[in-house]
């Protein structure tokens, strides 16, 4: 694996990160527009520390142009059903101080010369995937996320891990590699992590998952089988390792485990053009920067992001 003049891709789950600051970071005193700014400014410290710890080469802010595709929702309707706003139309049901800094945020990444990428029909993950796809064996990459969703990427032969914010947020992360992996889910690597997710389920995504199957049960039968195709197959098959109440919940299961994985598993194929992507060394445009930063009472947390891009 190569890596030019020390290159590392940082990718950013922008969502993950701007819904972490909005709860993590106290209310501020509003600036002259009077918009709520502590996920703003949250988001921003976020940069300005991974930035300073990690010194990427490049960065993206991946976005959820749809957090809840179609597509996926076609496949399993209870995905992501509990989140949806009381009217539809709104689409995720996001707290009323936080929707109006969102856009704040995406302006922020302009002024600030950080790409912001996102692609219709897919969500941030999807973009993650694809760009920690393009990038695996070309430079480490680290993604930054509060989902563990996105341990199904970490490959530690290509440098490609997670920066998990969920516990220590981003001046504390836990650094997820394959060693993580076995240590926590006692599974071997990126791609196990996703057969067992799918397995399991998730409650959080309304992932229904397998009867009577938690972390533990789906690690032990995904290292005997191999993988989910292997412990479908093992089932068919009628191999005597699966037996009883576990044999009946996986073969009432089968419905859900056929298309499990295509919600589960990120896309790796999403059009998200050729743009620079290269972190800028400086402010890219310091009078949108200085119009923010009035505006909304933001001049320390940019300050903040300049510094560290100065580096």
């Amino acid at each position: 694996m190569s890596d030019p003049a020390g290159d590392r891709l940082l990718l950013l789950d922008s969502a993950s990160l701007y819904f972490r600051a909005f709860y993590g970071v106290p209310a501020r005193t509003p600036g002259p527009s009077g918009l709520p700014t502590n996920a703003i400014a949250g988001f921003l410290d976020m940069i300005a520390t991974l930035v300073t710890r990690y010194r990427p080469s490049h960065v993206v802010a991946c976005w959820d142009d749809d957090w809840r595709p179609q597509w996926r929702v076609d496949a399993i309707p209870t995905y992501k059903a509990h989140r949806v706003a009381e009217d539809p139309a709104e689409g995720e049901e996001v707290p009323d101080e936080l929707s109006p800094q969102v856009p704040v945020i995406a302006e922020a990444l302009a002024a600030i010369g950080i790409a912001r990428v996102g692609a219709a029909g897919y969500e941030a993950d999807d973009v993650i995937g694809t760009y920690g796809m393009r990038y695996r064996g070309v430079m480490p990459v680290d993604v930054v996320t509060g989902d563990r969703d996105l341990f199904q990427l970490v490959d530690d032969a290509s440098a490609t891990r997670v920066v998990y914010t969920a516990r220590g947020g981003v001046r504390d992360p836990d650094l997820v590699t394959q060693a993580f992996l076995r240590e926590k889910y006692a599974v071997a690597s990126g791609d196990a992590y996703a057969d067992m997710a799918a397995l399991r389920g998730d409650t959080s995504d309304g992932l229904p998952g397998v009867k009577g199957i938690g972390d533990k049960t789906a690690a032990a039968l995904i290292a005997d089988f191999g993988s989910l195709a292997g412990v479908r197959e093992a089932l068919a098959a009628g191999d005597p390792r699966i037996k009883g109440a576990r044999r009946a919940n996986l073969e009432a299961a089968s419905d859900y485990l056929d298309v499990a994985p295509l919600v589960v598993r990120v896309a790796h194929d999403v059009p998200v053009g050729d743009g620079d992507i290269r972190l800028p060394r400086d402010i890219v445009d310091p009078a949108a920067m200085s119009r923010l930063a009035v505006e909304h009472g933001l001049t320390s947390p940019f300050d903040r992001v300049a510094t560290a891009l100065r580096g």
